[in-house]
């Protein structure tokens, strides 16, 4: 039996973790459960589950929560409040695997604690990799911690290296990478109607179920963006060496191809069980719940390069992580407050974008090689986003 933590309990990949965990029950013991202020969510998976402890963000929530399961059968589970207790449970000895799954910087250290903690660290959590780069590996590295990738396309080059390869290394025989995106569900859409988004459009993702802040993402594609930068850290590769398809359909998840001409690509229905599952048994497999591929219900697969004109936040990644340094991390913040910005109707969808490269253009490629320099930079490049987002505002 594993013990697993997940960070991030209540989000698509928290309950589709639980989904793979419970499927296999006789292998995976849920030891503590984490939300940011979802107790309702929280509550159900503790009836369920019986985990242990919980985090909950939001120390109000943590106290009502507590209330809640007074009298109940689930009473003797330890609750714990604050951000800093998520570090805590990402390392308890109890725990031998972390699903990094909390969106955003908020993510990083309890990711970067089990990182250090030598635990099998699930990455789902791609801002972590973006913001800290090398101190993240370095950790990986010194403490023997066996990091796997979530994110579908992460994995899905992962699965197509060479047999024994480890993330973190290079790997010879391979040529390039080819990281597939869905174009989200603006691919088509004219160009001047892009300023006239709602939030509500931008959420409405084609193909994935997906949080908001992520289908947002995914729309102005920073998300593949910031999977691209994951990618040249997760696979040590050059960005010129990774190249965008889009892929509407989102059936191959991603490709690697071969000095020799072989290009070896992952398929399957997109559904997050899968890599999920994938790393959970690695480096075996088991059941997912996932509904097997019909290749004939496909019936065809298109494959296009992004228009960088569309698709700004992708042309930015690549600036971002030429340029090193501090600059992937500026690239996240500043999407973040971006991106909240949006949600919350203060700024236009097109000017997410703006807002960032503005950002960018303050700041210096500075050294990122400790986490306070990453953490001075991600509150710094915060502060100016928001200057810059109420320059825009009219």
């Amino acid at each position: 039996m594993k013990g697993i933590c997940i960070l991030g309990a209540t989000g698509s990949i928290g309950v589709s973790t639980l989904d793979v965990a419970a499927r296999h029950a006789d292998r995976y013991k849920v030891v503590a459960l984490t939300a940011n202020g979802n107790i309702e969510t929280l509550f159900q998976q503790c009836l369920t589950h019986r985990p242990q402890h919980v985090v909950i963000v939001n120390c109000e929530k943590a106290d009502e929560f507590r209330q809640t399961i007074d009298g109940t059968d689930i009473a003797d589970i330890t609750v714990h409040a604050g951000a800093e207790a998520l570090q805590t449970v990402a390392t308890l000895d109890t725990v031998d695997v972390v699903m990094a799954a909390i969106v955003g910087a908020a993510g990083l250290l309890p990711t970067l604690a089990a990182a250090k903690a030598g635990k099998t660290v699930l990455l789902a959590n791609k801002e972590a990799l973006v913001m800290s780069g090398q101190i993240f590996m370095q950790a990986v590295a010194e403490s023997g911690a066996v990091l796997l990738p979530i994110d579908s396309e992460h994995n899905a080059i992962f699965q197509c290296m060479p047999q024994g390869y480890t993330p973190g290394h290079s790997a010879a025989q391979v040529r390039r990478i080819l990281l597939t995106a869905s174009g989200g569900p603006f691919r088509k859409t004219a160009l001047d109607s892009l300023p006239n988004v709602t939030p509500e459009q931008a959420v409405a993702h084609p193909k994935w179920d997906m949080g908001r802040k992520i289908s947002v993402d995914s729309a102005t594609m920073m998300n593949k963006g910031l999977e691209l930068i994951e990618a040249c850290l997760l696979f040590n590769v050059e960005p010129d060496a990774i190249q965008v398809v889009i892929h509407p359909q989102s059936i191959i998840h991603s490709m690697v191809d071969y000095v020799d001409g072989s290009v070896l690509a992952q398929m399957g229905n997109p559904d997050m069980r899968t890599p999920i599952a994938h790393a959970m048994a690695w480096p075996e497999r088991f059941e997912s719940g996932v509904t097997p591929l019909d290749i004939f219900e496909v019936g065809h697969m298109d494959f296009e390069a992004p228009d960088l004109k569309r698709f700004p936040c992708l042309r930015l990644a690549y600036q971002a992580i030429r340029a090193g340094g501090i600059m992937p991390t500026v690239l996240n913040a500043a999407n973040e407050v971006a991106v909240e910005s949006f949600l919350n109707e203060g700024i236009r969808f097109t000017d997410i974008a703006v807002v960032i490269e503005r950002s960018m253009a303050r700041f210096k490629p500075d050294s990122a090689d400790s986490l306070e320099l990453v953490l001075a930079a991600d509150g710094q490049a915060r502060t100016v986003a928001r200057e810059e987002i109420r320059l825009l505002e009219p």
